[in-house]
């Protein structure tokens, strides 16, 4: 199809992935098993070059650039992020699809792909992003934006403030690796545990629990609260909705106040 937004020649995962049509990953899938063609003729280089001229098809129907989706997600405990589990876990998108009141009409008709913006382990619990542009998740993720991302966690001791400042002077983990939190401070503590906020300026594996666990303490439960300047706020356990055009200036502003 013709596409405005690939304005110089890209690869042809990638410029079926910034239609919104699926992921690069999937694409290249897709590519590989000869569904893809490109001007007419069936392509199985995910690499093959594409311009703002070539028509992409899909099964023999043109991918049509799809309506760019925002969405933020307050994800429960004990829900995996991947588009299937092989263990038939509840997913992300077993949420999206349950959605009874029908708010986001999401999955009537074609279904649109949209895919989690980082991860939230099956453990961990708060704010998700999802999307189909794969530019502005990409923005999100990559180390270099350093946008913050808010955590409150409930640890099993009584945290002091020798604790705290040690998860932001660094720690090495049980593999050798030294994580450092941005910010960390302690929020409310009861008899036998406390609650930590801990800010990340980068995302890698498991960081928090890695940190914590390697200090010999049990995580209890793990929340995130905020990516850079968006709020979870009293969005409801197990809901989600489009993201306000104000909500999306403010993180736009984000990534340009980032080095």
């Amino acid at each position: 199809m013709r596409e405005n937004e690939v304005r110089r020649k890209i690869g042809l995962a990638r410029a079926l992935s910034k239609l919104g049509y699926c992921s690069r990953s999937s694409a290249a899938e897709l590519i590989r098993a000869g569904r893809v063609s490109l001007n007419g003729k069936i392509r199985r280089d995910p690499e093959t070059p594409v311009s703002g001229k070539d028509q992409i098809a899909v099964d023999g129907k043109l991918a049509e650039a799809r309506e760019k989706i925002y969405l933020m997600m307050n994800k429960p405990r004990g829900v995996v992020t991947t588009a299937s589990d092989e263990k038939g876990r509840a997913t992300v998108y077993t949420i999206l699809i349950a959605d009874s009141q029908g708010r986001t009409n999401l999955f009537e008709g074609a279904t649109p792909w949209v895919a989690p913006v980082g991860r939230l382990d099956k453990a961990s619990e708060g704010l998700l992003l999802l999307t189909n542009d794969s530019e502005w998740a990409a923005r999100i993720t990559v180390p270099e934006t350093h946008i913050d991302k808010t955590y409150h966690v409930q640890v099993g001791i009584v945290a002091d403030e020798e604790f705290v400042q040690a998860l932001v002077r660094g720690v090495k983990a049980k593999d050798g690796e030294v994580l450092r939190a941005k910010q960390a401070r302690r929020l409310r503590a009861g008899q036998k545990n406390c609650w930590l906020e801990i800010v990340l300026d980068e995302g890698k594996n498991r960081q928090i629990r890695r940190m914590i666990e390697s200090m010999g303490v049990e995580v209890l439960r793990l929340l995130r609260v905020a990516i850079g300047p968006l709020q979870l706020g009293d969005l409801a356990k197990g809901e989600h909705r489009f993201l306000t055009p104000d909500e999306k200036r403010m993180l736009g502003r984000a990534f340009r106040g980032t080095s």
